[in-house]
């Protein structure tokens, strides 16, 4: 592949000092105003806003959300699954993914390199529904060997990434 250059000469993919103050600046804290993210970060507003604009389409930031309290929502139930596939070959690796996607309560999903082989945080409302997300959709996913179950007792960090 060519050398790509970026409007101000540098390697087009590759982020700076300021592009890292600018993401750590907005993971803190992703309602910032261009104002108040350029001043914290020590540029004027403009090319703050050209930064900020190339990491977004450069994919260096996928997007913004709003962190919820699950308790308020009555979702605080987690529970962390280990699935075993009994084919791992690519296609059914990738089946399990695509139908893994369309389960709500799947919050995240981890291939791991271990005696399983995809490790999911699920969250509900108790146990009892997590076992009918468990019974009824996790265990008759594609490729489904096995399961195994850890119930989080206290979240003492979530850092919603």
């Amino acid at each position: 592949m060519a050398d790509q250059m970026d409007a101000k000469g540098a390697p087009a993919g590759q982020i700076d000092t300021f592009d890292r103050k600018i993401i750590d600046a907005l993971r803190a804290e992703g309602r910032l105003s261009v104002a108040e993210l350029a001043r914290r970060v020590g540029l004027s507003k403009t090319p703050c806003q050209v930064r900020l604009r190339r990491l977004i389409d450069g994919g260096y930031i996928l997007g913004f959300r709003a962190i919820v309290d699950p308790a308020r929502l009555g979702i605080d139930h987690v529970a962390f699954t280990e699935v075993k596939l009994s084919d791992t070959r690519e296609a059914a690796l990738d089946e399990f993914r695509r139908a893994v996607l369309r389960i709500p309560e799947v919050e995240e999903c981890h291939m791991i390199a271990s005696s399983f082989d995809y490790l999911l945080k699920v969250r509900t409302a108790d146990i009892r529904r997590y076992r009918e997300v468990l019974g009824e959709r996790i265990s008759s996913l594609p490729h489904v060997a096995s399961t195994s179950t850890f119930v989080a007792m206290e979240t003492i960090r979530d850092a919603g990434l």
